[in-house]
């Protein structure tokens, strides 16, 4: 099979449409809502997650709330999401892989985001008055009894903390990812920033779930195009 990663937005529709005859109505109007709320202006990177629950409930919370791109360091540990909790949200998110941090906040930077370390410090924000206005940016959280590395630190563009009025002094990571992403995710709901995925990066990934949702799609697809898919 080719690869179809710069395909015009037409060749996927096509295909699209094609697909659709084979899902029930209601499934694929599901994914066409699902898929244009997408967005990759805010993303996530977890360094070093050691317990796959915590995996687990990153992904959950990415896929419920809409982030597209999950980044995992794993220098000391494997991103592991344990199946039986994530239950296949999994397969609707991409997850990118990293053996150090300086090679996912290189790449990150690459591509234009901001590097938002969550934990508390001298120039935090809370939630609310971060300004999501100013670019992409990524959520970046530490293991689960460090913190952020001080590689992360010293990398950081901004600090964010969810501010706490109890004797607790801190969350666990899952629970601070899904505080963090919801809350932000809202915001941007409510901007008038193009956060969403384009046009063509929807109907890329519109494809993609459609053939991992349907029995025999490449014998399918191979009947209405030949090899072209």
């Amino acid at each position: 099979m080719e690869n179809t990663d710069n395909k015009p937005r037409e060749w996927y529709e096509e295909r699209i449409a094609y697909l659709a005859e084979f899902m029930l109505p209601e499934r694929y109007t599901t994914m066409r809502r699902v898929v244009a709320d997408r967005t990759r202006y805010m993303t996530v990177c977890a360094e070093n997650t050691f317990h796959p629950q915590n995996a687990s409930a990153i992904v959950r919370h990415c896929e419920a709330f809409g982030v597209q791109h999950i980044h995992a360091i794993e220098f000391l540990c494997g991103f592991s999401p344990n199946l039986h909790i994530v239950r296949g949200t999994d397969k609707w998110v991409d997850i990118h892989r990293y053996e150090t941090t300086a090679e996912a906040i290189g790449r990150l930077k690459g591509e234009g985001y901001r590097i938002v370390a969550a934990t508390p410090h001298s120039d935090d924000c809370t939630p609310e008055c971060f300004d999501i206005s100013r670019g992409p940016f990524c959520l970046v959280f530490g293991t689960e009894k460090q913190g952020i590395s001080p590689e992360v630190m010293a990398a950081a563009d901004e600090f964010i903390k969810i501010p706490m009025y109890g004797f607790v002094e801190s969350l666990n990571v899952s629970a601070c990812a899904a505080i963090l992403i919801q809350g932000l995710m809202e915001r941007l709901h409510r901007s008038d920033i193009e956060w969403r995925l384009s046009p063509e990066e929807q109907s890329r990934l519109l494809y993609r779930w459609m053939r991992e949702s349907i029995k025999d799609d490449e014998g399918i697809l191979r009947k209405g195009f030949g090899t072209d898919f």
